[in-house]
């Protein structure tokens, strides 16, 4: 798809409130599902949904890695209607992200710098995906440091727990970035357990 196609589907996405396939790394295995929230320049945000129909996180992708959208598919319809038992049961939104989205307003504001901010400030764990290595790894833990130009992040290494590592990334190279669910909420607790802090 051209970036005209990508902003043209997420407007519409996001104007008529419906489920969307992002894709945005390199295999077609891989891909998020969520609704549009905000757009800008650069970024859109998601309200991620899971596979059980669950809201999973927020994200922030960069539009350019968008390589493909789809609506009205078959897996977008069976996770609608998951959706819809997980509210009818009380496990749609246990992070309370749709309160979080309710009470800020993401109009004519830089959406990766917004959501790095605001983790740094509230210190919230994050996971940061970079061109550099897209689709092959990704990035969690917190955010030390914050710039115009870069961030910097302790973050740990599942293959080798023996201390956490520091990375420094441009923002220009963040891919995307997860805030505010369960991945962050995994990655907080290794922190914890871990790392003892």
């Amino acid at each position: 798809m051209t970036q005209d196609e990508v902003r043209r589907e997420m407007t519409i996405a996001q104007q008529q409130g419906t489920l969307v396939e992002i894709y945005n790394l390199d295999s077609d295995d891989y891909f998020d599902v969520g609704f549009v929230i905000a757009m800008d320049k650069l970024c859109a945000l998601l309200l991620v949904l899971d596979w059980d129909g669950k809201i999973n996180c927020l994200l922030v992708t960069r539009l350019t890695s968008i390589r493909r959208i789809r609506r009205q598919t078959d897996y977008l319809t069976t996770v609608t209607i998951k959706a819809k038992v997980a509210q009818d049961n009380g496990y749609f939104d246990v992070w309370g992200l749709q309160k979080f989205l309710q009470q800020h307003d993401f109009t004519n504001k830089p959406l990766l710098k917004t959501f790095l901010q605001d983790s740094l400030d509230q210190h919230l764990p994050v996971v940061i995906g970079t061109n550099k290595y897209k689709s092959q790894d990704d990035f969690e833990g917190y955010l030390t440091k914050l710039d115009d130009m870069k961030v910097t992040m302790n973050y740990y290494n599942e293959h080798d727990l023996s201390s956490l590592w520091e990375y420094e990334v441009l923002l220009v190279n963040i891919d995307y970035l997860r805030v505010r669910g369960y991945q962050m909420a995994t990655t907080a607790a290794i922190f914890k357990d871990v790392f003892h802090q």
